[in-house]
């Protein structure tokens, strides 16, 4: 198994070990583009991995911060509440680069930037760049993608 992201598609794909295509999901990368930065606020290419799951078993909309459930579930009213913060819910996929210099070790390290594939808010539009980085998709979508994936499920993302 393992995952593609578009970022020109603004796309997720799932493929079998065979390569045949399972299922493709919207997305959400970086408002920013590409790039591998620390800092830069923009999506990483290149090869990945899945090194961390985190959240399985939680309530769908489930808030995380610091990779933590806060105790807090998203509401539209919590939203509204707090307009301008960056909403990690449901699960996430904490992903490490593998290719040294470009997305992994220094100043270009993917995990190390704390870069994730999760769950948003789904009153957030996907299918176009609007993230600090992080892959973001339903949390319907997040829920059924963590439950196909081991860790170290590769993931390329261009």
């Amino acid at each position: 198994m393992h995952i593609g992201v578009s970022i020109a598609q603004q796309s997720l794909s799932l493929f079998d070990d065979d390569g045949r295509l399972l299922r493709r999901y919207p997305v959400s990368t970086a408002s920013r583009g590409a790039g591998e930065q620390r800092g830069s606020y923009c999506t990483p290419r290149g090869r990945h991995l899945i090194r961390a799951k985190i959240g399985g078993g939680q309530p769908e909309n489930t808030v995380f911060v610091a990779r933590r459930p806060s105790g807090e579930i998203y509401t539209p009213e919590l939203g509204a509440a707090l307009p301008g913060r960056d909403w990690i819910l449901t699960r996430i996929l904490w992903l490490s680069g593998c290719e040294p210099e470009r997305n992994r070790l220094g100043c270009v390290d993917t995990m190390r930037r704390y870069i994730y594939i999760h769950g948003c808010p789904d009153t957030v539009a996907l299918g176009v760049p609007a993230s600090h980085g992080c892959i973001r998709m339903r949390n319907a979508d997040i829920v059924e993608l963590f439950a196909c994936v081991p860790c170290y499920t590769p993931v390329e993302i261009g």
